[in-house]
């Protein structure tokens, strides 16, 4: 008795102290998802739909390159200095080569070929030193700041994870407010100037934080090379089917209906944070339960569920709610704007629903199948909304976009499932250990 007892109030201790954390941290990005939101705000006015759909463009294409920026060593940081912190200084090192390596190749390759397709500022020559400053600073700095975030994440230190979020949304936003509202930017080009120094400074501020978690061991960690792969690659295939409405929208579709299906898209990406708030903070501890399989952790997943459901739901609420004050934020020329908001706010849900069963089979290191579900979910969902897309417009996008997330729940969790018995077989064959 005396046993069920403390057992029962170290349970109610432990879900305080994550209701508690979960406060902290989705506070952090709902801070965070505001201060972007400012900026994008004040970009949408200050620009005007023509170089905001233009900016909207180019960063679509770095938010695609960001993804293979490191090769996904960062997700193997996190996962190895969760369960053995003495991991770190080598896993920093091997963060650190690949990520200076693949970023400068990137940032190359998007300053030759992007120009060709965007024009950023008059003459050549600016173009291109344009198109570099966009490119080192939403691929190469962008991924430094995530990175240092993530570091602190590993080593469950969780509120200096949330002041490098919210820390680096409001320096963004005060930027964008020096450099639109004060000193009257309003083209690309001239905010690309802005948006290098401040992500400079961001950058070089997480630099400073990093060194007193030690320093690094330079080496490749040859056995986490496919483990990245297999982790970066389905991020780059998701990403390309994230953007590929924006940039197919941008050549069939005004200005107005991508500045609009834009800012639409931001509210979603916005409102998901909620989602990602709960993902972040449970991926370490996930990746210590499901270390002897994931079955152990498999009721921990399903509690995950419940709450990512009911968040997702509430964050859609309350995006379809305030939809109607957004013309005064982003300005009435974007006229389809809170039609737009209200059909795509409740894409949310099924995200919510099918990202708890791949973070599980990522934290449990079953990338492989996490990798085939995302690859296969993101090839087939790019050339199915591209078509949509120039078929049928916006609308084709917000079809596309149910039917797509919908299907990826039913693949997740059947590929979760399937894993969790695997491995519970496996655990019975080896140890007995059926009746877990």
């Amino acid at each position: 008795m005396v046993f069920k007892v403390l057992t029962a109030s170290h349970e109610r201790r432990s879900l305080l102290s994550l209701a508690l954390s979960y406060a902290a941290s989705g506070g952090s990005l709902i801070i965070g998802s505001l201060a972007q939101l400012v900026t994008f705000a004040i970009l949408a006015r200050w620009l005007g739909v023509d170089e905001f759909s233009l900016f909207v463009a180019v960063t679509a294409i770095a938010s695609i390159a960001v993804h293979l920026c490191g090769v996904g060593a960062m997700e193997c940081l996190v996962r190895r200095v969760a369960q053995d912190r003495s991991m770190y200084p080598v896993m920093l090192g091997h963060n650190i080569i690949l990520t200076a390596a693949s970023g400068a190749a990137l940032t190359l390759l998007g300053t030759i070929v992007l120009p060709f397709y965007f024009t950023l500022a008059a003459g050549p020559i600016a173009n291109v030193a344009v198109m570099a400053l966009m490119m080192a600073t939403n691929i190469v700095l962008v991924r430094v700041i995530v990175f240092t975030e993530q570091v602190f994440l590993a080593h469950m230190n969780f509120a200096a994870a949330n002041k490098v979020v919210v820390g680096f949304a409001l320096a963004r936003t005060a930027a964008a407010v020096v450099a639109c509202v004060v000193c009257g930017v309003s083209t690309v080009a001239g905010w690309a100037v802005w948006q290098f120094a401040i992500h400079v400074v961001v950058a070089l501020g997480c630099a400073r934080a990093l060194a007193g978690l030690g320093r690094p061991r330079y080496a490749i960690v040859r056995e986490e090379l496919r483990q990245g792969l297999l982790f970066s690659i389905p991020f780059i295939l998701r990403a390309a089917r994230q953007n590929v409405d924006l940039l197919v929208l941008s050549v069939v579709g005004s200005a107005e209906i991508m500045a609009s299906y834009s800012v639409a898209r931001r509210m979603l990406d916005s409102s998901y944070l909620s989602v990602e708030a709960l993902n972040r903070l449970i991926y370490a501890g996930s990746a210590r339960a499901a270390a002897a399989g994931l079955h152990h952790a498999f009721d921990r997943v399903r509690k995950v569920l419940m709450a990512a459901t009911a968040i997702s739901i509430a964050a859609a609420v309350t995006v379809a709610v305030l939809a109607p004050v957004l013309p005064h934020l982003f300005g009435h020329d974007y006229v389809s704007l809170v039609a737009f908001v209200r059909v795509l706010c409740w894409v949310v849900v099924p995200m919510a629903i099918w990202a708890v069963a791949l973070e599980a089979l990522g934290a449990s290191g079953h990338h492989p199948v996490r990798a085939a579900v995302m690859a296969g979910g993101s090839i087939i969902g790019t050339a199915v909304t591209a078509a949509a897309i120039w078929l049928d417009g916006a609308t084709g996008a917000f079809i596309s976009f149910y039917v797509i997330e919908i299907a990826m729940v039913v693949v997740a969790w059947t590929a979760l499932v399937a894993v969790v018995r695997s491995d519970r077989r496996l655990a019975f064959a080896a140890t007995g250990e059926g009746a877990v």
